[in-house]
């Protein structure tokens, strides 16, 4: 993991990609029950982004709930949120958390703002990069794990009434899936993406798979 300068880390962490409908919410779950079984237990700390702080709550509401909040963030503002949520995130939750030797659950982290702000809205990749490096401290994943599939057969699972951000067009998703797909190329020994067509099962024995190994050297 890359370290800001003077900052101690001492846990993993470990986020999940995708466009939404993609299933990483389930699998990140699934593999915090297989962690705390584990002999001895993984402690673990499930978290989301945005919105794993109170902070971010309210962020996400303003960057997500158009209807309920009357608002329409602008693309510029959209990317400043995010980054503010992470800010606070990483400084409030993340952070602490890997000090205390625990591995950190994230659904969502800064590939999503490259992905969505960068290739999505169009903003320069290399800006954002700086960015999220700024908002984080430097901060990077141990692992990623990449669900990917067609966009329309994700944006099929979806149910219920879209939020602000799913419910911008297919062209919007298809670049935000190129976006994801062109890190992993960037980055193959952090990003592994995986089919998300898959049956839920064969999906989570893969992810332990790559995951197992982060822990093969205990304690932390």
């Amino acid at each position: 993991m890359k370290r800001a300068p003077g900052a101690l880390i001492k846990g993993r962490l470990i986020t999940v990609e995708g466009l939404d409908g993609c299933g990483k919410t389930t699998q990140l779950s699934l593999l915090a029950q297989r962690l705390a079984q584990v002999s001895p237990p993984v402690t673990t700390m499930l978290t989301l982004n945005p919105g794993g702080t109170p902070l971010g709550k309210n962020l996400r509401q303003l960057l997500l709930n158009e209807k309920q909040t009357g608002l329409t963030p602008a693309p510029m503002a959209e990317l400043l949120l995010y980054l503010a949520d992470r800010a606070q995130h990483v400084t409030q939750v993340i952070r602490p958390a890997l000090e205390q030797q625990q591995t950190v659950l994230c659904d969502r982290f800064t590939d999503s703002t490259v992905a969505y702000q960068g290739y999505g809205r169009g903003f320069e990749v290399a800006m954002i990069h700086q960015m999220n490096q700024w908002s984080t401290g430097g901060l990077v994943p141990d692992c990623t794990l990449l669900f990917d599939g067609p966009v329309a057969a994700l944006r099929a699972r979806l149910t219920g009434e879209p939020d602000r951000l799913e419910s911008e067009n297919l062209a919007f998703f298809e670049r935000t899936r190129q976006g994801f797909l062109d890190l992993a190329r960037q980055y193959p020994r952090r990003i592994h993406v995986i089919d998300a067509l898959q049956s839920p099962e064969a999906i989570a024995e893969q992810v332990w798979r790559l995951v197992s190994p982060l822990f093969a050297e205990r304690p932390l």
